[in-house]
């Protein structure tokens, strides 16, 4: 091993230590709201469920605008551009709260209709609404907070929305207990979580507005040219999302009609699933900024190398996650629910995910090593194909046809996976950023 090889080793995993972390706090945050619903009842999970699903979509819109904002602030941080970084961050944050606005307005007029989409059943409906007022209409909080945390990260600051997120996570659980002692069931669980956000963003709006003396969040005339770079790049990062969460929806919906038990089970491996997710995640957001930052600096051979050392640092991880999820299917299913159907299909759900954990991190770290050199187009299409095609087509056929239930729909989960972890590798192998040296200045 180089000592070059050593150094981006050592880059990636001190960027992605502490979004990992943070990311681990934010899921445990979500799990907590999972366990304590799990004391109300099981359609208080699947209400969550619900509820998580629909944030997910507005999340793609939200995740245009922070995937944009991270890609042009990364490489002018790179070209050490700090008059770019502030018109950009400033920019974001203009785009972020508009959209963030009108989804909130959206989301408080049409609460009832929206939920419906989901084909949950009316009890489940009654669960969720709460919790979806609580959660999903103010979900500004969550725009911004998105924004802010992308904006640290693209100049190196991994680790102030790492505190941040374990302060909320913290002061999250101690609100849980206090307002489920008061009775206040699902909505004080949702209330929790939305006063935990509006606390982050106070915090991490502070830290970027007074960052240092070259970085800081500045009153600028905003630009079309400027916010449409943003948006070139960002959205179709944010497409790719939402083709994802909008086909989760219809596959959700098509678990739903299987059962509620089914659904259950489905979320339930899902919480689980996302402590996987987690690292692939830190590791794929680490790649997208140091891939930005020598893009910026001009150093393309950095670029090309720096996704290899994050999957390099994966594997131990990849490992601990099949062995865990394989052997302690059992415990980790009877954690959350006494159920033993459902407990049952947990089990073999978790023993899928362990087999395809290499293709989980191969996909995020590929992603993101796309995205941060402005290829952005590419996983988009590719999700399109991924998730219509494989997910909903093929789960269809193994859950529907040939009668696999919960388990067909895992195995077309499974192969989705592989097949777009293989053909990122290959796209990202051709060097997009040669026909892309240009196009990341507003």
């Amino acid at each position: 091993m180089t000592q070059e090889w050593k150094s981006y080793m050592k880059s990636v995993f001190w960027l992605a230590m502490p979004i990992i972390i943070e990311n681990t706090l934010q899921t445990l945050l979500g799990t907590m709201d999972t366990y304590f619903a799990g004391k109300l009842a099981d359609q208080a999970i699947a209400g969550i469920g619900v509820t998580n699903l629909i944030m997910n979509i507005f999340i793609s819109f939200f995740t245009a605008v922070s995937v944009g904002t991270t890609v042009i602030v990364s490489h002018s941080y790179g070209r050490k551009d700090y008059v770019q970084i502030n018109r950009a961050i400033t920019h974001s944050l203009a785009i972020g709260s508009a959209l963030g606005i009108f989804c909130s307005v959206l989301c408080g007029v049409g609460n009832t209709s929206i939920l419906r989409i989901s084909g949950a059943d009316r009890t489940v409906i009654e669960y969720a609404r709460p919790y979806f007022l609580i959660v999903v209409v103010p979900c500004i909080a969550l725009c911004l907070q998105l924004i802010l945390s992308a904006c640290l990260r693209a100049i190196k600051d991994t680790k102030t929305p790492m505190y941040v997120t374990g302060a909320a996570n913290v002061l999250n659980i101690l609100l849980n207990i206090v307002f489920m002692k008061m009775g206040l069931g699902i909505f004080g669980l949702g209330l929790a979580t939305t006063l935990s956000r509006g606390i982050s963003i106070c915090i991490l709006f502070w830290r970027v507005k007074n960052y240092d003396a070259h970085i800081r969040i500045s009153v600028c005339r905003l630009s079309k040219k400027e916010a449409g770079a943003i948006l070139r790049i960002g959205m179709p990062a944010g497409f790719e999302k939402l083709i994802m969460r909008i086909g989760q929806l219809v596959y959700n919906a098509m678990i739903i009609s299987i059962g509620t038990a089914a659904y259950v089970a489905h979320q339930i491996a899902g919480s689980i699933e996302n402590y996987s997710y987690i690292p692939s995640m830190g590791f794929g957001l680490a790649v997208c900024t140091l891939v930005g930052i020598s893009l910026g600096e001009g150093n393309f051979q950095k670029a090309k190398e720096i996704p290899k050392a994050a999957y390099a640092l994966s594997t131990g991880l990849i490992l601990l996650f099949s062995l865990v999820f394989f052997i302690f299917a059992p415990q980790l299913a009877a954690l959350f629910t006494k159920t033993k159907e459902i407990q049952k299909m947990v089990i073999e759900v978790l023993r899928i995910i362990a087999l395809f954990q290499p293709f989980t991190f191969l996909v995020q770290i590929m992603t993101n090593a796309l995205q941060g050199a402005g290829e952005t187009k590419f996983p988009m299409y590719l999700t399109l194909v991924g998730i219509w095609g494989i997910r909903i087509g093929v789960g269809y056929l193994l859950a529907v046809y040939f009668r696999l239930g919960l388990t067909g729909v895992w195995c077309a989960y499974a192969l989705d996976v592989t097949v777009r972890g293989i053909l990122l590798l290959r796209q990202f192998q051709k060097e997009p950023w040669k026909q892309k040296r240009n196009c990341h200045t507003a």
